[in-house]
């Protein structure tokens, strides 16, 4: 296992990784503008609509997928030497991205709620971008549970 994988064992760390997670995804969301910002948070709305703390439990439920995608970034930054995880996260970003990114394509095709693949579908084609973007928070994420 890789070193987020090992955090999320303990049941009481991937609680605070998760809420955490809900937070850095709520925030994304709040920073978007125009009208991508605008779809990105009609989407994010329905979605939570379906089901208050859905947010949270797909995190969770993702979790184990998302650590073991996140482990080698994680363990080639170490390796490297150095020191600053969210610019390493950047400079990675799109390799980084693209690997969440296969697991929530992979859960949206069989998603139950035809709602909630509606919403991905809408917005799968900026999924890169916007997760790009994340990228800064997702390593402080990871910094702290786990850096």
């Amino acid at each position: 296992m890789g070193a987020l994988s090992d955090a999320i064992q303990d049941t009481t760390r991937r609680r605070a990784i998760v809420d955490d997670g809900v937070k850095v995804v709520e925030a994304e969301v709040a920073d978007k503008s125009g009208l991508t910002g605008l779809a990105v948070k009609g989407a994010f709305k329905a979605v939570q609509g379906i089901k208050p703390g859905f947010v949270g439990r797909a995190l969770d439920n993702l979790m184990p997928d998302f650590a073991r995608q996140i482990d080698p970034f994680y363990d080639r930054f170490k390796a490297s030497g150095q020191t600053d995880l969210k610019a390493y996260f950047v400079k990675h970003g799109d390799e980084i991205a693209n690997a969440l990114l296969s697991i929530t394509d992979a859960r949206a095709r069989n998603a139950e709620h035809r709602s909630v693949q509606k919403a991905y579908e809408t917005l799968r084609p900026q999924g890169v971008t916007h997760t790009v973007a994340a990228m800064p928070r997702l390593a402080e994420l990871v910094k702290k549970h786990i850096g």
